[in-house]
């Protein structure tokens, strides 16, 4: 799935979801260290345990971050499927 964020410095997040696990997560644009290491500790995780752990994780002084934006990307996910 290709989910184009708001608020951060990443532009788009890419993911697979296979048997309700989360695979494959990618950054566009953004901190890419960082990112990479999200992407690596959410490998193979249920998409509801991933949501759980970084839903309203905040950046500095900015309402969202790239975790939370991965958050609401497999929000709509779930609601899409």
């Amino acid at each position: 799935m290709k989910y184009i964020t708001k608020g951060t410095c990443s532009r788009e997040i890419n993911f697979e979801v296979v048997d309700g696990k989360l695979h494959n997560v990618s950054y566009l644009g953004g901190c890419n260290g960082n990112l990479k290491g999200v992407g690596a500790l959410v490998e193979g995780m249920e998409i509801r345990e991933a949501i759980s752990k970084l839903k309203g994780i905040k950046c500095g002084f900015k309402q969202t971050s790239c975790p939370d934006q991965l958050a609401l990307a497999l929000e709509k996910y779930l609601s899409d499927n």
